[in-house]
């Protein structure tokens, strides 16, 4: 008895097509991926996800050990701070998102915090999507 050899992605193609299965991977896959992603309890855990002792990221940021210390126990910093933090952590274009109404709103923090600059004032650079 021989079989047929069929490549992969045929194979894949021909069992996403079955009713029902697209839907069943795609939930599947969106479950997978809000199970992998990271959920920071502090700016400590963002330091470490970067492999950064307090004293390294202090080398980048430009400023003592006990300063990063200090920011990580705080309760509140400024955006700016924050900015520079995440930034010297390893962070790539860091964004802020909030849910307002059932809308998702995502915020670079860079325009957030950028200074005297009257198109960030009048427009923050967001992207909306209404769930």
């Amino acid at each position: 008895m021989t079989k047929t050899f069929r490549r992969g992605d045929e194979r894949i193609a021909s069992l996403l097509a079955k009713p029902g299965v697209a839907d069943r991977v795609a939930e599947i896959e969106a479950r997978a991926r809000a199970e992998d992603r990271i959920y920071a309890s502090g700016l400590a855990m963002i330091r470490e996800a970067g492999k950064l002792t307090q004293t390294e990221l202090a080398r980048r940021m430009d400023v003592t050990q006990g300063s990063v210390s200090r920011l990580e126990s705080r309760g509140d910093a400024l955006l700016s701070t924050l900015q520079g933090y995440l930034e010297a952590a390893g962070a790539r274009h860091p964004r802020l998102l909030v849910t307002v109404d059932g809308a998702e709103i995502e915020l670079e923090l860079a325009d957030l915090t950028r200074r005297s600059s009257s198109s960030a004032q009048n427009s923050p650079g967001g992207r909306i999507d209404r769930r």
